[in-house]
């Protein structure tokens, strides 16, 4: 039988066309409402995810 990939990281998972794994942080969806504007735009950036290849070939086999 074949190796599925884990659907629940790729649904929270983009990997670029270099090979990085870029993901948004994580708790940063609730009680914005007294957010300056700039602490909202910072939340709503996305950070790299650091993963070994282990994990890589185990969690994200067709990525």
């Amino acid at each position: 039988m074949a190796i599925k990939t884990n659907k629940s990281y790729t649904k929270r998972i983009k990997a670029t066309k270099s090979g990085k794994l870029i993901t948004r942080k994580s708790g940063q969806n609730h009680y914005n409402a007294k957010e300056r504007r700039a602490g909202k735009s910072a939340k709503n950036r996305n950070t790299e995810f650091h993963m070994s290849n282990k994990e890589k070939s185990r969690f994200l086999v067709n990525i």
